[in-house]
């Protein structure tokens, strides 16, 4: 079977040596020294001065919004994984929904003034695909309107914007290290931020809010990670280049076979250096996508709808916003497998299957 990614993983010597060392101190957790060597190895790799190791992509996204003190309306993007909008529903805010640039999958900045209100406190967009925001335009009226911004940075390690780490951008982005990333720590996040204010705040939000035995601040959370899962981070970090320069082959494979006479996708910014995280196809309709996912899982390769629903149309959401360009990107979009090793003649074979499937 081909599925949508598959997990790299490092030399296992090289990882049973770090669980060795790990076994011989008795040091599991509670921000031990291999944890706290990965955070210097990120910071530096990123480029960036204040960075948390969490425990996933997800309670990043409530910790930074804790972090900022965000209440109220929250403008954001309804084509993004539901860790998105959930973080913001888990933290008692509202999400409000802003619909996306048709070229680029991610939320339109010129549309974003229209949708602040008296109770809007922040922005959380999210770098589809690892291509990155507006972030100037957003920037600008963030400043106008006095409010915090937040990026949903989970696809985006290891991409470059004008010189910067993407993630450096924002009063703070968090990252996703989930198995099927770019970067993997199995399962992991980061909170990321040039702020020296928000440091200690960030230290103590994700360790229940307090420091040493009897030193207690406010209500934090457990948002550790252990030492095995630091472990596989500095096995993998090393391996980084490799990994994008592979992925890099592959979506140049894909561009090459592809039908672009009848198939689309985003349009990335010229400004930044990829890491190639996903490779999304948009189909001219959902029937004709529809039959391509058939095609494909009668003969064992399973794509992936990323992303379906579009967010704003889940029916537990507060609001119900019509977002017209998300709901119909996401009825029509499909990322095909991407993942190192992969075989060029897979590649042909998935290309050739969804060339010959493209009429009604």
């Amino acid at each position: 079977m081909i599925n949508v990614t598959k997990t790299f993983l490092p030399d296992q010597e090289k990882y049973l040596q770090y669980v060795r060392e790990i076994w011989e101190r008795g040091y599991l957790t509670n921000n031990g020294p291999l944890l706290q060597e990965l955070e210097v190895q990120l910071k530096d790799y990123l480029g960036v001065e204040y960075l948390y190791f969490c425990g996933n992509g997800t309670i990043v996204l409530q910790i930074a919004i804790k972090a900022l003190e965000i209440e109220g309306e929250v403008i954001t993007t309804p084509f993004s994984y539901c860790a998105t909008s959930n973080a913001i529903l888990w933290e008692h805010c509202t999400p409000v929904f802003v619909d996306i640039d048709a070229q680029t999958f991610n939320i339109n900045p010129h549309l974003i003034e229209a949708s602040i209100t008296p109770a809007t406190t922040a922005i959380l967009a999210t770098h589809v695909y690892g291509n990155p925001c507006d972030v100037e335009e957003i920037e600008k009226i963030a400043k106008k309107h006095n409010l915090k911004v937040i990026y949903d940075a989970a696809h985006a390690f290891g991409v470059i914007y004008k010189n910067r780490s993407l993630l450096s951008y924002g009063d703070i982005s968090t990252c996703s290290f989930h198995a099927t990333k770019v970067f993997h720590t199995i399962e992991g996040g980061a909170l990321i931020s040039n702020h020296p204010e928000l440091d200690k705040k960030l230290h103590l939000l994700r360790a229940f809010g307090h420091q040493g035995d009897e030193s207690y601040h406010f209500a934090g959370i457990n948002g550790k990670n252990s030492e095995f899962h630091a472990a596989m981070g500095l096995c993998n970090l090393p391996h980084v280049p490799e990994i994008i320069a592979a992925r890099k082959d592959i979506f140049n494979d894909y561009d090459s076979l592809l039908n672009w006479n009848i198939l689309e996708k985003p349009v990335m910014n010229k400004d930044m250096e990829y890491n190639y995280a996903y490779y999304p196809v948009v189909f001219p309709n959902e029937k004709i996508m529809k039959n391509v996912m058939e095609a494909l899982r009668l003969e064992d390769i399973i794509p992936r709808r990323y992303f379906y629903p579009s967010l704003n149309t889940l029916t537990f959401m507060p609001r119900q916003i019509a977002c017209p360009v998300s709901e119909d990107i996401s009825e029509r979009v499909l990322c095909l497998p991407l993942f190192v090793g992969l075989p060029h003649s897979d590649i042909e074979r998935i290309s050739a299957i969804i060339n010959g499937h493209l009429l009604p």
